[in-house]
């Protein structure tokens, strides 16, 4: 539509046609420039430059700050600018490295054994920081075409060569997505087959319904279950024994079960663990599943860690009936090279899913696909999980893929693992330790014991051990271990994944270890002669 031929004088205010005049601002402030590529390129390079020093200096750091709460609010101001000062991103990234470095825990330290690892990798980093460019929105198959037909393709690969079954897969009738982390995967889980449940025996009854773990089960499971609307009293932990490891029993899920059915509730869910959190613990999913099956229970496998294992063959067994189950996660950002977020998660009836998490109004962008024959293939991934805006973590896992491929991959995990070997081989080797569980990874759980008939029973042996963790981590060099408490006994966790661990980091890490204990056992030693 043409403008009009008279107009507001924005000169003189003056109007001739009746018109009600407008103010307009004569030097209003220029939007900044946020999309400019020659700036993205110069403050690129500063940011690469940036992580590739910090990746070339990370043995220079302490694995764990000694700072005390405030340190950095203390230091910043306690306003946002109003302008930003000149050159503010180069200054911004000096306070990176004066500020922000001293007080981070450094989860890439080759010196880094306490937690399973959130691994990272170049490839990887490069793959987010397209995705960051990018910033698409895949919730719909309209809303990014590729984005979903990609991540479909990605679970696809990744579910082979984890040597799923075909049934989890797209290509197998079921399917799979790329979520935030396992505890959306157990909640999405959770809410499929809680409405599934209720579908057959009514609303009413939904406070009747039971779910089952073990008491190694991550602490997510039970947070999940509580979301979806299960009791707190109706999630049962099920305990488990050193003498098995600490694996979840057949028998005594079967003894669960049966009392909850005699009681008149309704068995829902099964969340079984391929290596747990404390101490890698891997149930019997196939035996399990015998148990679950006659009760209609939902069975999910969560196989955060361990799950990345499974690319090598020498793990594969660990599955055995894996084909029983409803559902697997796992999380490719702790052992596959995917900077964190990165979780995968496979079910064998998407319609389950998309039941219970589906959105029916029409959306903006809803794909014109859906409502024609050859929309049968279509996914909408916003149906798929608890959210909406989702990322599309696809591209990383990708290049990932790609870059690396199955047999780096391969060679990454049996890397740690070796070296794991190689930190239990020197335990085992020092009488005043033992190993507390049989390593299946890269995880070693060990302590010290106390000489015999001198100081105590096992209180002193956890006493002992928290002190000799505290010893540990205390050397500001390194290393950073953590603990868990199992079976009554305090354990320390030595877990081996960061990519710049080499042989040395874990025999120095061992070294550090004996000499802590000796000085240990010798103040014990004094004080118990002192006293006797």
């Amino acid at each position: 539509m043409a403008p009009p031929a008279r107009c507001f004088d924005t000169i003189n205010g003056a109007t001739d046609n009746g018109a009600v005049p407008v103010q307009v601002l004569v030097d209003a402030p220029q939007s900044p420039k946020v999309l400019d590529p020659d700036e993205f390129r110069r403050q690129g390079h500063e940011v690469i430059d940036f992580i590739a020093d910090y990746y070339g200096r990370m043995g220079d750091y302490p694995v764990h700050p000694s700072v005390k709460p405030g340190f950095l609010r203390d230091v910043l101001p306690t306003d946002a600018p109003s302008r930003p000062e000149p050159d503010a991103f180069s200054s911004a990234l000096q306070d990176v490295r004066d500020l922000i470095l001293p007080g981070m825990t450094h989860w890439q330290s080759p010196r880094h054994f306490a937690h399973f690892p959130a691994s990272t990798s170049t490839v990887g980093a490069l793959g987010e920081a397209l995705t960051a460019g990018f910033n698409v929105v895949p919730f719909t198959w309209a809303a990014s075409p590729a984005a979903t037909e990609l991540e479909m393709v990605v679970v696809d690969w990744l579910g082979k060569a984890l040597h799923l079954p075909e049934s989890l897969l797209f290509a197998g009738g079921g399917g799979g997505t790329l979520l935030g982390t396992s505890c959306e995967a157990m909640l999405s889980a959770i809410v499929a087959a809680r409405d599934q449940k209720i579908e057959q025996v009514g609303g009413n009854r939904i406070s009747d319904l039971v779910v089952y773990c073990s008491d190694q089960t991550h602490f997510a499971f039970s947070k999940a279950a509580r979301i979806a609307g299960i009791q707190r009293d109706h999630c049962r932990e099920i305990q488990t024994c050193h003498e098995n490891m600490f694996a979840l029993s057949p028998k005594a899920l079967q003894a669960a079960i049966q009392a909850d059915v005699d009681a008149g509730l309704i068995p829902l869910f099964l969340c079984a663990t391929i290596g747990t959190t404390q101490t890698t613990a891997v149930d019997p999913v196939g035996e399990l599943c015998a148990v679950a099956a006659p009760h209609g229970v939902w069975v999910h496998v969560d196989a955060a860690y361990a799950g990345s294992a499974l690319v090598c063959e020498e793990f594969r067994h660990l599955i055995d009936g894996v084909a029983s189950v409803d559902s697997f996660s796992m999380n490719t950002h702790k052992w596959l090279l995917a900077n964190i977020d990165c979780c995968a998660m496979w079910v064998k009836k998407p319609s389950a899913l998309i039941a219970a998490l589906g959105t029916e109004p029409e959306y903006i962008l809803k794909d014109a696909a859906a409502s024609t024959k050859e929309g049968d293939d279509v996914v909408d991934y916003k149906d798929w999980s608890i959210t909406l805006t989702r990322r599309f973590r696809a591209l990383k896992m990708w290049l990932v893929l790609r870059c690396y491929g199955l047999d780096g991959l391969r060679d990454h995990v049996r890397s740690d693992v070796r070296m794991a070997d190689a930190f239990e081989t020197m335990v085992k080797a020092d009488p005043r330790f033992e190993v507390v569980t049989d390593r299946k990874f890269a995880l070693v759980c060990f302590r010290l014991r106390p000489p015999p008939h001198k100081f105590g029973g096992e209180k002193t042996a956890n006493d002992l051990n928290r002190a000799l963790l505290d010893e540990i981590n205390a050397v500001r060099s390194g290393p950073y271990m953590s603990s868990a408490m199992v079976g009554g006994m305090y354990i320390l966790r030595c877990a081996i994944g960061s990519k710049l661990t080499l042989d040395r980091h874990v025999k120095d890490a061992w070294e550090v270890v004996q000499d802590r204990a000796s000085s240990l056992l010798r103040k014990m030693e004094t004080i118990y002669s002192l006293r006797h």
